[in-house]
C-alpha cells in the first residue's frame, strides 16, 4: 500500500477545503469581534427561543388570524 502524501493545496478551490484551511484559532485569539460575536450568539439563543415561543403561542396566533381576517375582508 502506498504512503499517502498530505500537503495543503496552493489555493483551496472547494468550500470544504476553504473551511478546513481557515485560521479559526488565529482569529479567535487575536480578534475581539470574532471572540465576542461567538459569545453573543450563544447568549442570545435562549432570548430568541423565548421570543419565538411567545409569538407562536395559541392566543397570539388567534389574535393575528383575527387581524388578518379583518384586514382581507375589508372591515378595516
Amino acid at each position: 500500500m502506498a504512503e499517502e502524501i498530505s500537503r495543503p493545496m496552493k489555493y483551496p478551490y472547494t468550500l470544504s477545503a476553504k473551511i478546513a484551511q481557515f485560521p479559526f484559532k488565529y482569529y479567535y485569539d487575536n480578534s475581539w469581534v470574532f471572540k465576542y460575536s461567538a459569545f453573543a450568539f450563544i447568549l442570545c439563543i435562549p432570548i430568541f427561543y423565548k421570543i419565538q415561543k411567545m409569538s407562536y403561542s395559541p392566543e397570539n396566533v388567534k389574535k393575528w388570524q383575527e387581524t388578518r381576517r379583518k384586514e382581507f375582508s375589508g372591515e378595516h
